[in-house]
């Protein structure tokens, strides 16, 4: 038998405070990389925290998932949250279950929505509605007493299994960390709070704090040179080892982190999205609904008879359309197309969705079935468990008219336009971080007006090592940023029409924000 003194130690971290790089131009690690090297520190939890965000928590989802596919002992739990700032005072708000998520996404869409596009404005009247999420506070010194009294009514309870509040001690090791450390642990004493530990991660490793610095060189519209009083003074804002962790906190601070940990069990896969059902009548069956708008349109798309062959792939249309429950996704569709031709606006489905009947019969194609050959399977199988791509084409002159009528059936509650990704590629790489760098910007512009197929390899990286450009020292640091920065996210964008339109409320699905 072994004994006591020879088991392994149990402990293992949960890292409750963390930013991604979609906490744009501050987080210098992709989610991925910080889900790997949380299981390669054997965490127990990595909880994502993006500033006013969960733009990367999918991805953090998704790499999670990837690792357990591949190997069978990973046991990683992902927590999900977000950071918010107001004046010197940082809260980090955890989602223990669905209605936290929930009240997390309304949150946010609410600062979001008080802001211009790009930033927030956190409202503290708008936290002492937060019923479910958890907070953590790193208090600073504006309105403190103010903040601490609703802060406490709201989220205070001296019943541990019931009290949903935190002071966050994080020892960052700069010339500032004892004087912080020690005012977290007097306040915590003086209010009977129970206080935790976080690290502020910003990277998975620590060699990513040189990118950090041109991150925040970019944010500034500054050189690394001259943004530096914004530049954090070490490289402590990393995942760290289990043996820093208990050289920097005591075992209360790191217990209470895995005991927090432990009472976050909302997943991703917890989240369901259901078609707005409008259209249908109440009691009335979406099949036989949206078979008699089939039938209805086949007899003007077909007034001599529909052709034997024709109605037999209706049939099988309409009979894998019931047997995937599509049906609501096809109605909402036909109700935007019809609309747009009521009023004489150009439309016309492309894609995939050229393969339909059913989509040419309610006149969201214009492809007639007699006169091609279909292959429905490349719309929508019974194998694929996603929904068919139906691609609806406006004039451009007149998709105005048409997003806001989705919004005035819908109600900008359940419908908004979708995000996109704006990320670096080589051009907007090489651009800012020279610039953050301060390199010659003449002969960067030359550079990059030179670019072209050398993208299609990285080759290229190899040619910004150009005497032309700066100090020799500086050229390997400049192609090295550039290389880590490629395929950052950079900022969020507005697709030009693509819509999210939902059942229930939007917001508590996923964060809104106001468009450009």
């Amino acid at each position: 038998m072994t004994s006591s003194a020879q088991q392994p130690d149990p402990w293992r971290h949960a890292e409750l405070h963390c930013l991604t790089n979609f906490t744009f131009l501050r987080g210098a690690s992709h989610p991925e990389e910080l889900v790997q090297r949380a299981i390669e520190l054997n965490y127990q939890a990595l909880a994502i925290t993006d500033e006013c965000s969960v733009a990367g928590i999918v991805r953090a989802w998704q790499a999670l998932q990837d690792a357990k596919a591949d190997s069978a002992n990973v046991d990683l739990k992902l927590i999900y949250g977000t950071e918010l700032h107001w004046h010197d005072h940082c809260l980090v708000l955890l989602a223990p279950d669905k209605p936290a998520y929930a009240e997390l996404c309304q949150l946010i869409t609410h600062c979001r929505q008080q802001a211009e596009k790009g930033s927030y404005q956190l409202d503290p009247d708008n936290l002492f509605n937060l019923q479910h999420c958890l907070l953590l506070w790193r208090p600073g010194n504006h309105q403190f007493s103010t903040l601490a009294k609703s802060i406490n009514q709201r989220f205070y309870n001296p019943d541990e299994q019931h009290n949903r509040l935190w002071l966050l001690a994080e020892r960052l090791l700069d010339e500032h960390d004892p004087d912080r450390y020690q005012h977290v642990l007097e306040l915590a004493q003086q209010h009977q709070w129970p206080v935790t530990c976080g690290n502020d991660v910003h990277l998975h490793i620590p060699q990513r704090q040189p990118l950090q610095d041109c991150l925040t060189a970019i944010r500034y519209n500054q050189t690394v040179s001259e943004a530096s009083a914004q530049l954090y003074s070490n490289h402590e804002r990393h995942l760290r080892s289990a043996l820093k962790l208990k050289h920097l906190y005591p075992a209360e601070l790191l217990s209470r982190s895995q005991a927090i940990a432990a009472r976050c069990h909302f997943d991703l896969d917890e989240i369901a999205y259901h078609y707005p059902t409008d259209l249908v009548p109440e009691g009335e069956d979406p099949a036989v609904f949206l078979r008699q708008l089939v039938e209805t349109g086949q007899r003007k798309r077909f007034p001599d008879g529909i052709p034997d062959k024709v109605q037999a792939t209706i049939e099988k249309e309409l009979a894998l359309i019931r047997l995937k429950e599509y049906e609501h996704y096809f109605l909402t569709l036909y109700d935007i197309v019809r609309f747009a031709r009521a009023q004489d606006i150009l439309c016309q489905g492309r894609g995939s969705a050229a393969n339909s009947v059913v989509c040419y019969c309610l006149g969201i194609t214009e492809v007639n079935p007699t006169e091609v050959d279909l292959l429905f399977e490349r719309f929508i199988s019974e194998e694929r468990h996603e929904p068919p791509d139906i691609d609806v084409d406006f004039e451009s002159q007149r998709r105005e008219e048409v997003i806001q009528y989705i919004y005035q059936r819908y109600g900008r509650e359940r419908a908004a336009l979708a995000a996109t990704v704006t990320t670096y590629r080589p051009k907007s790489a090489v651009r800012d971080v020279g610039k953050a760098l301060g390199l010659n910007l003449m002969q960067l512009e030359h550079v990059i007006a030179n670019f072209g197929w050398r993208y299609r390899n990285k080759r290229w990286l190899d040619d910004l090592i150009d005497p032309r450009l700066g100090h020799s020292h500086q050229l390997q640091a400049f192609r090295d940023r550039v290389e880590e920065i490629l395929g950052f996210p950079r900022h969020l964008s507005q697709h030009v029409g693509g819509f999210v339109i939902t059942e229930g409320l939007l917001a508590d699905l996923v964060p809104i924000e106001n468009a450009a």
